[in-house]
């Protein structure tokens, strides 16, 4: 580097001295804290806005909300912070709807600057989907969402979802009959278990009677829920980004289920289309009046205040089927069976396998295959490795070989992390704990062939012959439904599974979120289910890293729970 150079800003001294006429603060100005910027006077505002000189003591740093943009406008004002020297007022009074929509179209399809986005945020609102719909619409870590809850809410009104079984009356006449009979026990369930809850629980003399039933009533709804299928009708809201919901949708129109594909339609229909305009009706009787003083003005009102605004006109349009999950989930799929043909599903000694470290391309190998299969992952992985180097690496190439320009990697790819969880449990327990997404989580489909949960409140309540009955029942028509052989067969079939069968999934995560999980879930409040899950991964930590264990501040999951505590 040359020994010499221009423009170079010699910082001033410290100070030790307190004196009155030494500046105590530091300019938020480049350059000396005592002078004014050159050719800016002190009472000038010719630099624009957000360019003005600042007093002694005054930050020059501006913050503020913004609010009542549309999120492409929103997206593409925050875009120009780094292609523009506009501030932000100043980009949101010169941008309209056309110039966004050119500006997304050129520097998101064209260029690819896909972060862009990132940076528009939409709402929306999804009411009677299935629940298990509503697990795959979840099944987004970048998701931010919330979903009907089965503790607080009475399912017995919601209704459920009848999937497409085309010309197979028998089929469909078998699955409303036993969808029909889960809720009518679900119903004499939840009667029985509130008023045994009742009867063992005296209430406080210092707690109301309404507060007192309202608990209770959710404490049976935690345990009668294992009656409701996946079928039941549930509805969520959920805020994303504009680059999520392009990802989501894409994923829903390539979906198994043909109500998820049409869920997918539906979402981008919603971002794309006239969106609820929650103001709608007040604003209206405004126009209405502002109409009758003067029509003009009443004309210009409605066309400023009841202008259709559409969400995500530009930035979702293109989402379609994405052909890389689909071929690859295909051959996938070939590969699980043919490579586990011979293998029957092994009883699980545990709920929760802390799995051990493996090199890397077993850990990909096994988990592209684990959400194929029912399998536990250790089973797997055994016959990964017995396979051979060779087989190892096809099973990889099948998961790139149909990757295009612009796909991600599929979730099996995210590998690496230290700690590792192959869960088994009942799939109502499993919906709670997939609300965390600081981890990855690869999801198996839903089954009975794992069996299912029964809560030892069920057999206080002198209701465990009846329950063990309704789940024989339910699994003989599952087992009936599959063997169909109709198009989509065994996807429709799932719908009638109760939320008492397990699942199996693949939790990856490093250290502190096993913390937070194991911490939170593990709480007396919690449902029993996942409490026993995530004390067991803390057990598991605990006998993997001794001296951690120390550091998680978990729950006894032993000692008594006070059913009146929220």
């Amino acid at each position: 580097m040359s020994p010499t150079a221009t423009n170079v800003v010699t910082m001033p001294k410290p100070s030790n001295t307190n004196s009155s006429d030494t500046a105590t603060h530091r300019s938020t100005q480049r350059g000396s804290a005592l002078e004014k910027p050159v050719g800016i006077d002190s009472g000038s505002t010719d630099a624009g806005e957000g360019a003005h000189a600042t007093e002694a003591g005054e930050p020059s740093t501006e913050v503020f909300a913004v609010f009542g943009v549309e999120p492409e406008i929103q997206a593409y004002a925050m875009a120009k912070y780094s292609r523009s020297a506009l501030s932000m007022k100043e980009s949101l009074r010169e941008i309209s709807t056309q110039k966004a929509e050119k500006f997304l179209n050129t520097f998101y399809f064209q260029y690819g600057h896909r972060s862009i986005a990132d940076l528009a945020h939409i709402a929306l609102a999804i009411e009677r989907l299935s629940i298990l719909a509503a697990i795959e619409l979840a099944d987004e870590q970048r998701w931010d969402g919330q979903e009907r809850s089965t503790r607080y809410q009475d399912f017995r009104k919601s209704g459920y979802y009848t999937p497409d079984f085309g010309e197979d009356d028998e089929g469909r006449k078998l699955y409303r009959e036993t969808v029909d009979f889960l809720f009518s026990e679900y119903d004499a369930f939840s009667a029985h278990m509130t008023q045994h809850l009742i009867n063992i629980t005296p209430k406080p003399a210092d707690m109301k009677q309404e507060a007192y039933e309202r608990t209770l009533k959710a404490r049976a709804f935690d345990i009668t829920r294992y009656l409701l299928p996946l079928a039941t009708n549930t509805s969520l809201g959920e805020i994303v980004n504009a680059r999520t919901l392009e990802t989501q949708v894409a994923h829903l129109l390539s979906h198994t289920h043909k109500e998820v594909r049409v869920l997918g339609e539906s979402l981008k229909k919603a971002a794309t289309g006239a969106a609820y305009n929650v103001n709608e009706e007040s604003l209206r009787g405004l126009v209405e009046e502002i109409r009758a003083v003067n029509p003009e003005i009443g004309a210009r009102a409605e066309q400023e205040l009841l202008r259709e605004v559409r969400v995500a006109p530009t930035l979702v349009k293109y989402a379609d089927p994405n052909q890389y999950e689909m071929e690859t989930r295909r051959e996938l799929r070939q590969a699980a069976r043919e490579l586990m043909a011979s293998e029957p599903i092994a009883p699980s000694k545990a709920i929760v396998d802390l799995l051990d470290e493996e090199p890397l391309e077993v850990e990909i190998a096994t988990t592209l295959l684990y959400e194929h299969s029912h399998h536990s992952y250790r089973q797997i992985r055994q016959a990964v490795q017995v396979a051979g180097e060779r087989q190892r690496r096809e099973i990889i190439d099948l998961g790139l070989r149909h990757r295009g320009k612009h796909d991600e990697m599929l979730r099996g790819f995210r590998a690496g992390q230290q700690f590792r969880f192959d869960i088994l449990m009942d799939t109502g327990g499993f919906r709670d704990m997939h609300r965390h997404r600081r981890c990855i989580q690869v999801m198996q489909g839903f089954t009975t062939q794992h069996g299912h949960e029964m809560l030892l409140d069920m057999e206080d309540a002198g209701v465990r012959v009846r329950f063990e009955a309704v789940m024989r029942r339910v699994q003989t028509a599952v087992e009936k439904l599959i063997s169909r052989g109709t198009p989509e067969a065994e996807e429709n079939s799932q719908y009638a599974i109760p939320l008492a069968f397990r699942k199996r999934a693949l939790f990856k995560m490093d250290f502190a979120e096993a913390v937070y999980i194991s911490e939170l879930r593990t709480t007396p409040a919690g449902h029993v289910s996942y409490r026993n899950v995530a004390y067991a991964m803390y057990e598991a930590v605990a006998r993997k890293y001794p001296a951690l264990a120390k550091y998680f501040r978990v729950h006894d999951v032993t000692a008594p729970v006070d059913l009146l505590q929220r």
